[in-house]
């Protein structure tokens, strides 16, 4: 084995690190380190050398300045294969290293720790660790880089099983991994740049020309959408997490569905301050109630859709309590969402095996987020859909105008129709939906599906229509129906005759001016 091998090593993160040098050593490595690497090493009884003892030039600036130094970086920098190269390492008394072993200042956990001032979160802006990274990475054709503790134990196997060396192909892939984790850590600096600067610096950008984004896989899911589709889940690296950081209480892994129809109910049920409960199926609604408490509300959502309600998620908006565990004792679910629970309520799910319960915080959109959506070479950007909205700038231009419980009851269909597959017609009282129709290619069908699905009179209710109704049809299939009244956003070239087909059947109709697609 080799008796020269030089290993550079300085980490944040020291999980496992003792035990790693200690092997290295017993390679025949000498082991280079800094600061707080070296003093950690030494205090495991292992011969350590300064960087500071390389390089002659003392820490400085509070330790910013120390591994940026020729005999650092051109130990790092040298390739084995340039004769050239030998020759300056040899005429400048450098030593070349064979591995360095960097993971960067935890900026990512720093600021998201509430109390973080910004500088602080500046000092966690690593400098000469990226810069060992990058250089490492660019020269693995003549030694290793190491990001992340986890490799530790693959890489000695390495070591061991090829005289000490390792190989170019395990060089490759480190270095790959190597160069993703600086590219995350400056992604996640550069978001945190744009997501505390002032609104005058911003300069009203909210989409800029160049959106760096770092992703952190969270977990495997067994498969995408079908069984067919291999798929895993990212949180966006220096966020809150997924789901606004979720805690799985208890149950299976969280499938890929799953998580799509978690966000899609978590969401809906944050736009009511009443005690609401959303029953979700396949990304749509197929029941929401709301009431004095959550087992009204919940009795509301699932006189809806009882039979799709059969495998649904379910997110409620207040805490969940025993009573409303007992009401869902007949209900099959795959997902529960609630913001907080008390122990007996999570003790009377245990026996549900197979209900995963979740604990996410409410959700609030926040006015620098951007919305992705994937397709063929990149992404789809906007800003999120779940702002709330100023009922006083709707207008009602028919002649009868709603009363006072069907402007409620409309607040709450348009409330419904936000996370309602497009085109969607949701029809409710004031505090129930009773049938939505969802996802078709044209108006007048979802009209009739949702007048289809209802299981009580509809004589009275109110409807809300995500977009404009381009044909008086859909109108007149709501009225024969018994709508009163109709909430949507307006904008066709037909409204005029739209609003005179309200006043012939006595409708009132709202016009909010603004649209709900959801594709």
């Amino acid at each position: 084995m080799p008796t020269t091998a030089r290993a550079l090593l300085s980490v944040s993160d020291k999980t496992g690190l003792s035990d790693f040098a200690q092997a290295l050593a017993g390679l025949g490595f000498e082991l280079v380190s800094t600061g707080g690497t070296r003093r950690h090493l030494e205090a495991a009884g292992l011969a350590v050398t300064g960087v500071s003892e390389v390089t002659g030039f003392p820490e400085i600036l509070d330790g910013r300045v120390k591994t940026l130094h020729p005999k650092i970086h051109g130990g790092i920098l040298a390739d084995r294969s340039q004769p050239s190269h030998g020759a300056a390492l040899a005429e400048h008394g450098i030593q070349p290293f064979d591995l360095v072993v960097v993971n960067l200042y935890p900026f990512e956990s720093t600021i998201a720790r509430p109390g973080i001032d910004e500088a602080q979160a500046i000092e966690m802006i690593d400098i000469g660790g990226p810069a060992m990274i990058r250089a490492a990475g660019k020269n693995f054709t003549s030694l290793a880089v190491l990001v992340d503790p986890r490799d530790y134990g693959e890489f000695l196997a390495e070591l061991r099983s090829h005289n000490g060396r390792s190989s170019l192909e395990i060089r490759r892939r480190l270095a790959h991994k190597a160069f993703a984790h600086t590219a995350g850590y400056d992604a996640a600096i550069a978001a945190w740049l744009r997501s505390t600067a002032p609104e005058s610096a911003q300069s009203g950008e909210l989409l800029p020309e160049l959106l760096t984004l770092s992703l952190a896989r969270e977990f495997a899911t067994r498969y995408g959408e079908n069984p067919h589709q291999p798929a895993a889940v990212y949180r966006l690296a220096g966020g809150s997490g997924l789901l606004g950081g979720m805690r799985q209480i208890q149950g299976k892994e969280l499938s890929w569905n799953n998580l799509l129809d978690a966000d899609a109910a978590r969401k809906l049920v944050a736009l009511f301050d009443d005690p609401a409960v959303v029953i979700v199926k396949h990304n749509n609604p197929c029941g929401v109630g709301r009431g004095s408490d959550l087992v009204t509300a919940y009795g509301r959502a699932l006189e809806c859709d009882p039979v799709s309600a059969f495998g649904s998620i379910v997110a409620v908006n207040r805490p969940l309590t025993e009573a409303l565990v007992a009401a869902f004792a007949d209900l099959f679910i795959e997902v529960l969402i609630a913001p907080e629970s008390t122990d007996a309520a999570q003790g009377g799910l245990a026996a549900k095996k197979n209900l995963r319960f979740l604990l996410c915080p409410p959700y609030a959109p926040a006015h620098r987020e951007v919305e992705l959506r994937g397709l063929d070479g990149g992404f789809l950007a906007q800003s999120p859909d779940g702002f709330d909205e100023d009922p006083a700038g709707w207008t009602c231009p028919t002649r009868r105008q709603p009363t006072a419980e069907e402007r409620r009851a409309l607040g709450f269909a348009w409330a419904v129709t936000r996370y309602t597959k497009s085109n969607a017609i949701v029809i409710t009282d004031g505090d129930r939906t009773l049938g939505i129709g969802a996802g078709q290619m044209s108006r007048v069908d979802s009209c009739r599906i949702a007048i289809s699905k209802a299981r009580s009179p509809l004589a009275g209710s109110v409807a809300g229509s995500d977009a404009f109704f381009p044909f008086r049809d859909g109108l007149d299939v709501l009225a024969a129906a018994g709508i009163a009244a109709v909430i949507q956003p307006g904008g066709s070239r037909r409204d005029d005759e739209l609003l005179a087909a309200a006043d012939e059947h006595g409708m009132a109709m709202i016009l909010t001016g603004r649209r709900h697609f959801r594709h």
